[in-house]
């Protein structure tokens, strides 16, 4: 793969991920996840990031879903690479202690969709749409679809979804909860995807990477042992310096300058 497929810049804190197969609404063929995959977790190591922007090139498409021609002459035990790949890219960006906004830019169908899903805010533009149509394919979804659309839109929306294999646009993706906010257009996407992104890398990274692992485990743990675990990661936020700092300013009335310690 061209590693001119998956594009990865870093300004002022903010490393943004860009699929880069405009020619093929960005289509994910397993190469471009894997290299997503490196791509984050390289962002991830880089102390000087503090936030992700996920997008694809162009106006058309955030990223098609998988590449169709890559199913063909597969079975169930050489298919399951494939899908096994985009599901560790999902739960590694979930898993990540850094905030990931996934900036969706036209079409997010399938594999494009889950990836959106596994983001941690999801800004649309107007021309935005997104899907599971798997079903259509004679398939389901691989890549966490199934368990992450749910707990987002409800069981019930998220079945219909799914078993019809319909698209919705940005409008209504916002009403079911898929999508945080809906831009006017593209370049007012970008700019509303960078303007969050800034905010966020203003914010103390410790704690942010514990409120992202407290919410998470919202999905996961019963309500009492989440409960015991955000007593214990608050009390350990106490013990850093952007702590001190933020009390400090709000005392004095002046902005807090967090050093992420």
């Amino acid at each position: 793969m061209s590693e001119q497929e998956v594009l990865y810049e870093v300004v002022d804190g903010v490393a943004t991920i860009t699929i880069n197969r405009p020619a093929k609404y960005n289509a994910l063929n397993s190469s471009v996840v894997t290299t997503l995959r490196e791509f984050f977790k390289k962002a991830e190591e880089n102390q000087t990031v503090r936030v992700i922007i996920l997008t694809g090139a162009g106006e058309k498409a955030f990223a098609a879903g998988a590449d169709i021609t890559e199913f063909q002459s597969k079975n169930s035990k050489t298919v399951r690479p494939l899908a096994e790949n985009g599901q560790m890219l999902c739960k590694y960006i979930e898993s990540m202690t850094k905030p990931v906004i996934a900036a969706v830019n036209g079409i997010a169908l399938g594999g494009g969709c889950e990836i959106a899903m596994a983001c941690d805010i999801r800004y649309a533009s107007s021309n935005a749409i997104l899907g599971q149509p798997e079903i259509n394919l004679g398939i389901i979804p691989g890549f966490g679809g199934t368990v992450r659309l749910p707990r987002l839109v409800r069981l019930g929306m998220a079945k219909e979804l799914v078993y019809s294999g319909d698209h919705i646009k940005a409008d209504e993706a916002f009403r079911i909860g898929l999508v945080n906010r809906v831009f006017q257009s593209v370049e007012e996407l970008k700019h509303g995807a960078l303007d969050l992104a800034m905010k966020l890398a203003t914010k103390p990274g410790i704690a942010l990477g514990l409120a992202k692992q407290s919410l998470n485990n919202a999905w996961e743990m019963p309500l009492k042992t989440n409960l015991e675990f955000e007593v214990d990661v608050f009390c350990k936020t106490f013990d850093t310096e952007d702590k001190d700092e933020g009390v400090d300013a709000f005392l004095n009335k002046r902005k807090a300058n967090f050093k992420h310690k």
